[in-house]
C-alpha cells in the first residue's frame, strides 16, 4: 500500500515533492486539538479574529516568490502567471475579513412589547477542507477564511498533487500567531479522507474537486446531518452577440478558454457565435491562439504550460480526435508546437469549428486548452445550447446592449452570469452552481451563512 504522498512535477516528470500519509494517531491528534481549540476561539473577539488573519495574509504575501514558483513546479502554471495567485488570495481572504462583521452580525427584530428577539450566527465547529491542485490556493481560501472568522476551527486536506500549499498556510498562520489548533492540515489517502469525513469531531465538509468525488464526499456524509458544501465541475459557455465588441470579445473569451492551460472548473469550455461575426471571431480567435508559446513552466517566455499530468492531456487529445472524426475542423496544427507529443503533459491549443452537442467536446468537461466555437443565428437558439449541459457554474454574454443581456442571463441555468467578462471570481459575489457543479456558496457575504447555524434568542422580560 502506498503510504506516502507523491508529487510528480508535469515540467519534467521527476518526484518534485514527496510526504507522508498522516497515520491513525496523527488524525485522532488533529481531530481532538481542533475540537479543543474551537471551544475557546470562537469566544475571541471577532476584531482580534481579523488582526490574526490579516497578519496571516501578510506573512503569505511576503513568501510570494517562493509560492510561485512552487505552484509552478507542482501544477504546471506559467511562473509568468503563478504569482498572481497568491494576489488574489490577498484580495478574496482581507474580503471576507472585512464583511465578517457584517455577515455575523445578530439579526435584531422588530420591537415587541415585553419580549426581546434577535437570531445569532454561531460557528458550527470544525470544519474540514478538502482542496484541489488547479487553483490551489484561491479554492483553499474561499472556505478557509470564513470558517476561521466565523469561529470554527479548520483541517486543511490539500490534493495530492499540491501538498506544499497546506504547509504555506499553516506558516502563515503560525507565523500570526493563530492559536494552535485553529489552523491545521492533514496528508491523507483517499480512504482516510472518507474516514475523516464521518468522524463525529466533523461538523462540517468544504469540497471543490470532481463531480465523482463530490457523490464520494456525500455518500461519506450520508446520515450524519452535517452540511457538504460542493464545488463541482463545469462547461461553461460563453455567446458573441453580433453587437459585441469582437475584438474584446475574442480577447476575453479565448483567455478565458486557455488561461492555466484550460484546466479552470469556471474557463470557458464552449463559444456561441452569432452568425453575422462568426467569421471574424474565428479569425481573431484562430490568430490569437496561434501566437501562444507551449513550453515549461519555469520558463518566463512561456504562456501555455503542460496540463498537470499525461493522463489529463491524453484525455483531451480523445476529445479532438473525436470531433474531428465526427465532422470538426481542426484550426491549430499541433505540429506548430513542437513539445506536444501523445503520452506527454505537453498539449498544444485547440480550435475546434463545426462542432455540434453530439460531440464530447461540447458537452463533456475537457479541463484542458481547446475550446469548440459553434455558430448560432439568433439568441433564443444560443440560449437553449447554453442551458443544454449537465453543468451550471458560469456563463457569459458579449453585447454592447446590456439590458438585452441582462435579460438573456435571467434565462440562463447558472451560479454566476458575467456580460463582457469571464472566468473571475469577485469575491463581493456569491460564488455557487447548478446542476452538477454542485451545491451551496463560499465568498461575499452569504459565504458566511453555511459555515454558521441560526440560533434564536426568545426572552421574555420581566414585568
Amino acid at each position: 500500500m502506498n503510504d506516502k504522498v507523491t508529487t510528480i512535477s508535469p515540467i519534467d516528470g521527476r518526484v518534485y515533492v514527496e510526504r507522508p500519509f498522516a497515520d491513525q494517531t496523527a488524525i485522532a491528534e488533529a481531530l481532538y486539538l481542533g475540537k479543543r481549540a474551537q471551544q475557546h476561539w470562537c469566544r475571541v473577539p471577532l476584531a482580534e479574529r481579523a488582526a490574526l488573519c490579516n497578519r496571516a495574509v501578510d506573512a503569505f504575501v511576503a513568501n510570494k516568490a517562493a509560492i510561485a514558483e512552487e505552484i509552478s513546479w507542482m501544477m504546471g502554471r506559467p511562473i509568468r502567471y503563478a504569482g498572481g495567485e497568491v494576489d488574489g488570495l490577498a484580495e478574496r481572504a482581507r474580503y471576507m475579513i472585512g464583511v465578517a462583521e457584517e455577515a455575523l452580525a445578530p439579526v435584531r427584530l422588530p420591537e415587541k412589547p415585553g419580549f426581546e428577539r434577535y437570531i445569532k450566527r454561531e460557528a458550527l465547529g470544525l470544519v474540514l477542507v478538502v482542496a484541489p491542485w488547479n487553483f490551489p490556493y484561491l479554492t483553499a481560501i474561499n472556505a478557509v477564511m470564513p470558517a476561521i472568522m466565523a469561529g470554527n476551527t479548520v483541517i486543511l486536506k490539500h490534493s495530492a498533487q499540491t501538498p506544499l500549499c497546506a504547509e504555506r498556510l499553516r506558516d502563515a498562520f503560525d507565523a500570526a500567531g493563530l492559536p494552535k489548533g485553529v489552523f491545521q492540515y492533514l496528508h491523507l489517502s483517499h480512504p482516510d479522507t472518507g474516514a475523516l469525513i464521518q468522524a463525529p469531531e466533523v461538523d462540517y465538509v468544504a469540497f471543490t474537486g470532481s463531480v465523482a468525488g463530490g457523490a464520494a464526499v456525500e455518500q461519506a456524509a450520508a446520515g450524519r446531518f452535517i452540511g457538504v458544501g460542493l464545488e463541482l465541475g463545469g462547461k461553461d459557455p460563453a455567446y458573441v452577440r453580433a453587437d459585441a465588441d469582437i475584438e474584446q470579445a475574442v480577447d476575453t473569451a479565448i483567455d478565458g478558454a486557455f488561461f492555466n492551460s484550460g484546466q479552470s472548473c469556471c474557463g470557458i469550455e464552449r463559444i456561441y457565435v452569432h452568425a453575422d461575426v462568426y467569421d471574424s471571431f474565428v479569425a481573431k480567435a484562430v490568430a490569437l491562439v496561434k501566437g501562444y508559446r507551449l513550453g515549461r513552466s519555469d520558463d518566463p517566455e512561456t504562456t501555455l504550460g503542460p496540463l498537470v499530468r499525461a493522463g489529463a492531456a491524453d484525455f483531451v487529445r480523445g476529445q479532438i480526435a473525436e470531433a474531428v472524426a465526427l465532422g470538426a475542423t481542426a484550426h491549430i496544427n499541433p505540429a506548430d508546437f513542437p513539445l506536444d507529443k501523445p503520452g506527454t503533459p505537453y498539449l498544444a491549443p485547440q480550435v475546434l469549428t463545426g462542432v455540434n452537442h453530439g460531440m464530447r467536446v461540447m458537452t463533456e468537461e475537457s479541463f484542458g486548452p481547446v475550446v469548440g466555437i459553434q455558430k448560432v443565428r439568433s439568441d433564443e437558439e444560443a440560449i437553449a445550447l447554453m442551458n443544454d449541459s449537465d453543468f451550471g457554474l458560469t456563463a457569459a454574454i458579449f453585447t454592447r446592449d446590456v439590458a438585452t443581456g441582462v435579460a438573456l442571463g435571467e434565462q440562463l441555468h447558472t451560479g454566476t452570469f458575467f456580460i463582457n467578462r469571464c472566468d473571475y471570481l469577485d469575491p463581493a459575489l456569491a460564488w455557487s452552481g447548478v446542476k452538477q457543479s454542485g451545491r451551496g456558496c463560499t465568498l461575499s457575504k452569504l459565504g458566511y451563512e453555511s459555515l454558521t447555524r441560526p440560533k434564536s434568542f426568545h426572552i421574555k422580560l420581566p414585568s
